[in-house]
């Protein structure tokens, strides 16, 4: 159980008392990338913010690093679809990246040279060294997701979370943003990534968590993205795999 970083164990979570998800059972060890499957409104979002301790366990448990949820934080960094800075709000990129140590740090003590090295090398994994100067804002909106990314790796955490990062951005930024999310697991730390995207799913993770407000599988990612699961847990707009390609069915 020590190489586990995150356990989920029967548990419900939801708003205000009303169950978002249900009964959801699985487990992601260290050096493991997860895809996390499923169609909108399927709860993946609010299983990204209950193992953050964002969102309430009403049923069953989850385990970060061996802790709570809250416990945990430190050493849990999330990337959201997209940023709520303002784009005209003026802060650099090396300050944006530079934001991830302030968890370590604190917000009341200036960064030293070793956390503005540590942010440096995090911008220069995402392929945007050059850019660090340049104001967030005007960056495009693949780049903004690489600066997100290289503020979430400056945290240097051990399980990371990602809330569909490859949305709209390029194939460049989406192949600096799998690089750097595999030097990460190389490193030891796990990764969820939430993604509609099946075949990024068998080429870039180790497993898969099907779900839509229940798991309708958990495991290695063959096992997982099946037609006959895709269908379950797809109903009317089920999605298929043939090769490489993804086929939208009918209802």
């Amino acid at each position: 159980m020590a190489d586990l970083a995150l356990r989920l164990a029967h548990a419900t979570a939801g708003y205000d008392g009303t169950p978002v998800l249900q009964d959801v059972t699985g487990q992601v060890r260290a050096g493991e990338t997860v895809a996390l499957i499923g169609p909108n409104g399927a709860g993946k979002s609010t299983l990204i913010k209950a193992v953050l301790g964002l969102v309430p366990v009403t049923a069953g448990t989850i385990t970060v690093l061996g802790r709570a949820p809250a416990a945990a934080r430190r050493d849990v960094a999330y990337v959201p679809q997209a940023d709520t800075l303002d784009p005209q709000f003026p802060i650099s990129v090396a300050q944006v990246v530079l934001m991830g140590r302030y968890r370590r740090t604190g917000w009341l003590r200036r960064p030293g040279r070793t956390d503005r090295r540590i942010a440096a090398d995090a911008l220069d994994l995402v392929g945007l060294a050059d850019r660090a100067r340049v104001r967030f804002g005007a960056l495009s909106g693949g780049q903004r997701q690489r600066v997100l990314l290289a503020r979430a790796i400056a945290q240097q955490p051990r399980l990371l979370l990602l809330d569909e990062p490859f949305n709209g951005v390029d194939v460049v930024s989406q192949d600096a943003l799998l690089a750097a999310i595999g030097a990460l697991i190389r490193q030891g730390a796990a990764a969820v990534i939430s993604t509609h995207d099946l075949a990024l799913a068998h080429l870039a993770c180790d497993a898969a968590c099907l779900l839509n407000r229940h798991v309708h599988g958990f495991g290695p990612v063959r096992e997982v993205l099946t037609p006959a699961l895709l269908r379950a847990a797809y109903g009317s707009q089920a999605l298929d795999l043939r090769g490489d390609r993804v086929i939208v069915a009918r209802p």
